[in-house]
């Protein structure tokens, strides 16, 4: 069992239904949803929040993690949809179907993988026109990040405080955090733009508060 399956079912089991920074996100995400959506997928789905988002615009979503604990309480949470597929795997080593999805989505999981070899299976499996949509997080590099992170710090307080009713976590989940985060290695920006200049060009890619960044990104339709 890896260390982040392992990292994600003790945190399952500990952490309260959402998460602040992430769901912040959600809707800025789901702006650029395309309008007609058959198939959708999500890597990294959690505890289902996104995917049952991403439900109620397509037809039907697959959703993968890798944690079983997640992939139980999504599957818990989101039993009002059955357009909602929950897939206990390994993205690495699960076989995409090439340009079957209308959009892709991953939001605070591609910093645990190879970024440039996920993001080439993620651009293969999209449908030519199709949408990837990406929420991630950066490792701050230089004073303007270092301000935006000061910046971030009040609006983290008091997304805490409106979604779960505390200034910080239970002691248990910040310890079962603290323990994932010896392991989390996250890109900086420019190691951001430099990939997407490569692998995705003309993606949008934005930074933001609460140590985030977004990715959006449309494939090119097929030559007629």
């Amino acid at each position: 069992m890896s260390t982040v399956q392992q990292d994600f079912d003790r945190i399952a089991l500990v952490s309260e239904d959402g998460g602040a920074h992430n769901d912040h996100y959600h809707n800025l995400l789901l702006r650029h949803f395309p309008a007609h959506c058959h198939n959708a997928l999500e890597i990294g789905c959690g505890t289902g929040a996104f995917a049952r988002r991403m439900a109620e615009r397509s037809k039907h979503v697959l959703a993968l993690d890798l944690s079983p604990e997640m992939i139980r309480l999504a599957r818990e949470r989101s039993a009002q949809f059955s357009n909602i597929e929950f897939q206990l795997a390994d993205v690495l080593k699960l076989s995409l179907p090439a340009e079957s999805f209308d959009c892709i989505a991953s939001i605070a999981t591609l910093h645990h993988l190879p970024l440039t070899e996920v993001l080439l299976k993620m651009k293969a499996a999209l449908k030519p026109n199709g949408l990837l949509l990406i929420l991630d997080l950066f490792e701050p590099a230089g004073l303007s990040d270092s301000l935006l992170n000061l910046a971030a710090i009040p609006v983290s307080v008091a997304l805490r405080l409106r979604h779960h009713g505390r200034l910080l976590p239970k002691r248990e989940e910040r310890d079962a955090w603290a323990a994932h985060e010896v392991h989390d290695l996250y890109p900086t920006m420019r190691d951001v733009n430099a990939l997407c200049a490569s692998v995705l060009p003309g993606a949008q890619i934005r930074k933001h508060l609460l140590w985030r960044y977004s990715i959006v990104w449309q494939k090119p339709g097929s030559l007629p």
